[in-house]
């Protein structure tokens, strides 16, 4: 009939569906392969993608698009009138945390090449759904702190490595895999944990607690158990709290409210209240802040993971995008101004890459000098990575024009998540102050990263020039702290073009050094040089070939 003449659907893409979003990703791969041992290396691919099949898939994804839409609700009382202070999520969260546990991306600490394959694993799966990631980060981050008190790391270590996904809430020695959660922050001091004020009484029982107190944000309420910051008599000090106590009942944990996020919306986030809350402590009094480092270390890598996974699908989006509209007598990918639009966001997301897998490797080497670089680098890595990430997504958005201002494209829902990694775990300046404080309190950190940064040496002359820039910034300690961003800039960048001058191919690192440390380009994406190879950086970073 002539009046449905106008519903002919033209000019549009094909849904980015039905491919394996690891293998997909150049960058990543190349990554895996070069940090993983040959004895294990067919398995680890193969188990990636495995993943990144299920990731691109149409059922997973429509799993993501669920959970996103039917947030998390909270029960404080069942019919009866009884407080029971439970989360309920749809079907589909439980299904992803299912799969994500299930990949074992809890359990980098036992396995060859863990920390590498999980880091990737990590990067692919916050593509589907970045929610779920919380708790497997949380639970994952968990396993270090438990380690300062042997017994406890006995007893909890094997069920927050499980691949199994038990969602009932019942004793921890009763199930086959638990999820853990955090609660470190208070209303009145954010970041400035040693102002918490919640109590820890000791009883009779050698190591056990109740607490007294409000955690402003706790982190995955629904979990099973959760490391927390009390003031004990000795001073600040870390606590498991469990979910459930081992007779069966539950402990004092009432959720006051879930927070009512900008983005992460398929993942709760709570206010709780503890009132006579038992507790186990972990490490000894005093030592609170210590005990966490560890973990504090490793959500802030999976910050800058899940920047990453974000940028990466923004990138994959506009790329396969443009590689299927015409506008203007052409491809999108084709016009020589979305080109290096598409080239530049591709260089940030392949150096976000490179950075974060580096850093997972250097958890699996665990030698000395391997732990000395984390130190320095970990901080200054979730900075600048996670800063990174909102602009790009924004621009990718940008890339498909109207359509990506539609929620029906995904990329609102990635624009709503691409602030997170940055303020979570230590805002900016939070980071930048911790790269202050290791340089200080940590020479053996410096030349850590100099070591690294020293092995592309003489490869690239803008690179070159960046780190005796660099070393100048470093020199000069005058007014250091109202400078530390920049510092902090600067040496994340010298680290990424340093991985990028090594393994990436000529024309990735050749844009990357003209336009991030020669200075040879505008404010915004898309003002990369002339003299450089856009289309070859474009064509890498395209997701189905």
């Amino acid at each position: 009939m002539a009046g449905n003449s106008t519903h002919t659907v033209t000019n549009q893409p094909p849904p980015l569906v039905g491919y394996d979003v690891f293998t997909a990703d150049r960058a990543l791969v190349e990554a895996v392969e070069r940090y993983t041992d040959p004895d294990v290396l067919d398995e680890v691919r193969h188990e990636l993608s495995v993943l990144g099949r299920a990731s691109g898939s149409a059922q997973v994804q429509e799993w993501g698009v669920q959970a996103n839409e039917h947030p998390p609700r909270l029960r404080t009382h069942d019919r009866y009138g009884h407080r029971i202070d439970e989360v309920d999520f749809h079907p589909a969260w439980h299904r992803l945390l299912g799969k994500g546990v299930g990949a074992g991306l809890t359990g980098a600490w036992t396995r060859p090449a863990g920390h590498v394959r999980r880091a990737a694993g990590f990067l692919v799966w916050t593509q589907v759904e970045a929610g779920n990631c919380c708790p497997l980060s949380m639970t994952h981050a968990a396993v270090p702190a438990l380690r300062a008190d042997p017994g406890l790391a006995a007893e909890w270590e094997p069920r927050l490595t499980s691949t199994v996904y038990d969602r009932e809430l019942r004793p921890a020695a009763r199930k086959p895999g638990v999820l853990f959660g955090m609660g470190m922050t208070e209303k009145q001091g954010g970041s400035d944990v040693r102002a918490n004020t919640t109590e820890a009484r000791p009883l009779a029982e050698d190591g056990t607690y109740v607490l007294t107190g409000h955690k402003w944000f706790c982190s995955a309420p629904m979990s099973d158990g959760f490391l927390v910051l009390a003031q004990a008599p000795g001073g600040l000090t870390c606590f498991l709290v469990p979910r459930v106590l081992a007779d069966g009942t539950r402990n004092v944990f009432l959720i006051q409210r879930l927070k009512d996020k900008l983005g992460n919306r398929s993942n709760a986030s709570a206010e709780v209240e503890f009132a006579g809350t038992w507790a186990r402590r972990v490490g000894d009094e005093g030592r609170g802040v210590r005990t966490i480092i560890e973990m504090v270390a490793a959500t802030r890598l999976d910050c800058a993971l899940g920047a990453a996974g974000l940028m990466r699908q923004a990138v994959a989006q506009a790329v396969h995008h443009c590689t299927y509209r015409e506008a203007f007598g052409g491809k999108l990918i084709d016009k020589p101004l979305m080109r290096n639009v598409l080239a530049d966001l591709a260089l940030e997301s392949e150096a976000a890459t490179a950075l974060t897998l580096r850093l997972a490797a250097a958890y699996d080497d665990g030698g000395e000098q391997e732990r000395a670089f984390l130190r320095l680098a970990v901080p200054a890595a979730k900075y600048w990575i996670t800063k990174r990430c909102a602009p790009l997504v924004v621009e990718a958005a940008e890339c498909l024009g109207g359509n990506g201002y539609v929620e029906e494209s995904g990329l609102p829902r990635l624009v709503r998540e691409s602030p997170l990694n940055s303020i979570w775990e230590g805002a900016g300046n939070v980071q930048a102050l911790d790269v202050l404080r290791a340089l200080q309190r940590e020479p053996g950190a410096l030349d850590a990263c100099l070591t690294e940064i020293g092995r592309a040496h003489g490869a690239d002359h803008r690179l070159d020039r960046a780190v005796k820039d660099l070393f100048t910034e470093l020199a000069d300690l005058d007014g250091i702290e109202g400078r530390a961003r920049r510092l902090v800039e600067r040496l994340a960048l010298v680290l990424q073009g340093s991985l990028l001058v090594r393994f990436a191919p000529p024309e990735v690192a050749d844009a990357f050094c003209a336009s991030r440390l020669g200075g040879d380009r505008g404010a915004a994406f898309g003002t990369l040089p002339k003299g450089l190879d856009p289309a070859s950086v474009v064509e890498r970073a395209r997701p189905l070939s």
